[in-house]
């Protein structure tokens, strides 16, 4: 009987994984499906670019996975049952169950309303394609005249605000921060960011707490009211409560904790790559909800999940988190390096930080395209030993 690996999530960790997995494990004893919400493998380092106006090239799931025999199911997680080993996922056609054996959790992230009355009715946001889609539609509502408001100071925030108002000049966009957009930048870095915002005429409102939105604006905690036509909510990120809800051991933000080797510390059938994992990086410091840090613990979680099923060494994988790259629309942008403890160190700005983001924008893409290009041709057999069952263990 066929070792069956579930992955739930195609996106930066998923996609990359399921094929690294069907490349290096033996395609007789072993079955892997991946399970999505979407037919295709969303960008999310270009949504902004979408809700701007920008269609960019897409890709389909199908054809990503084509000649792998990697089992697609485009369809919603809605359930997991950690003690059956079930997925429950719904599609147009209704419920159904999947079972596993090895389960890889790579659902990602959503935007945070971070409890703000308002947000999920009146807020726009960028953090997936569909949300994406209908911020494009309002401003095309728009016709280019009207406010856009984005709210927060992130990377997503700034790429956000930046790409909107190039893309769209006839609108005014401003952006409010409960700190600084940008603060933990160098000095250099913060200055040219600030420049980039005098030149878009963007305007900030920095130390500025939204506790309220509506259809026609924001409310801040001093009792300013900000009118704009479009709130884009860019505050953060926060992930399915699909782990919790199984009973999974997860953090306070319901990210899944677990151990270096990417196993859930109370379930250890059970692995996670991406934003939904709690990994803690090399310095001691849990790593930040970034494509980067899908990349790193996508790395080491099939390298576990290999070694774990094959008896195999598991080879320890780096998680060092390096640095921001950040957008300042097309012809713009900034590197920030950050060293061992996260702060940072010099930057790389202007056109050669935007070649370089152009060119991880393009490489990340090619990679999921290519999900076993370059890997050992040699397919690893299973031993027996591995089907037996796996107790769940409360930490």
């Amino acid at each position: 009987m066929q070792h069956r690996i579930v992955v739930l999530g195609a996106g930066y960790a998923g996609a990359c994984a399921a094929g690294y997995l069907a490349r290096r494990l033996h395609p007789s004893e072993v079955e892997i499906t991946v399970v999505n919400a979407e037919a295709e493998f969303v960008e999310r380092m270009r949504l902004h670019q979408l809700a701007a106006g920008d269609d960019g090239r897409r890709h389909q799931l199908a054809d990503l996975f084509a000649g792998t025999g990697i089992r697609l199911r485009v369809a919603r997680v809605t359930a997991l049952d950690v003690h059956r080993r079930e997925v429950t996922v719904t599609d147009g056609a209704g419920t159904d169950l999947i079972g596993y054996d090895t389960l890889l959790h790579a659902l990602g992230s959503t935007a945070a309303d971070r409890g703000v009355p308002g947000v999920s009715e009146h807020a726009f946001d960028v953090a997936g394609r569909p949300s994406a889609l209908r911020l494009r539609r309002r401003l095309d509502e728009l016709g280019g005249e009207g406010t856009v408001l984005v709210v927060g100071g992130g990377l997503t925030a700034i790429e956000a605000a930046t790409e909107i108002a190039e893309s769209r000049p006839g609108l005014r966009v401003v952006l409010a921060t409960s700190g600084r957009p940008g603060g933990w930048f160098g000095p250099k870095a913060r200055r040219h960011l600030l420049r980039a915002f005098d030149r878009f005429g963007i305007e900030v409102h920095a130390h500025t707490t939204v506790v309220g939105v509506d259809a026609s604006g924001v409310r801040t905690a001093d009792g300013t009211v900000l009118r704009c036509d479009a709130t884009v909510w860019a505050a953060g990120f926060s992930v399915p409560s699909l782990a919790a809800d199984a009973g999974l051991a997860v953090d306070d933000d319901g990210r899944m904790l677990v151990d270096r080797q990417m196993r859930s510390v109370s379930h250890p059938q059970v692995y996670a790559a991406g934003d939904g994992a709690r990994a803690v990086g090399d310095n001691g410091r849990p790593l930040p909800m970034s494509c980067a840090t899908a990349g790193l613990t996508r790395m080491q979680a099939t390298a576990s999940i290999i070694g774990d099923l094959t008896g195999r060494r598991i080879p320890v994988s780096p998680l060092a988190y390096t640095g921001n790259c950040v957008s300042l629309g097309r012809a713009d942008a900034l590197f920030q390096v950050v060293d061992r403890e996260g702060r940072s160190t010099w930057s790389l700005r202007g056109a050669a930080a935007a070649w370089m983001k152009a060119g991880v924008l393009r490489a990340t893409a090619w990679n999921q395209g290519h999900p076993t290009y370059g890997l050992p041709a040699r397919r690893l057999r299973l031993p027996g030993a591995i089907d037996r069952p796996v107790e769940a263990v409360r930490p």
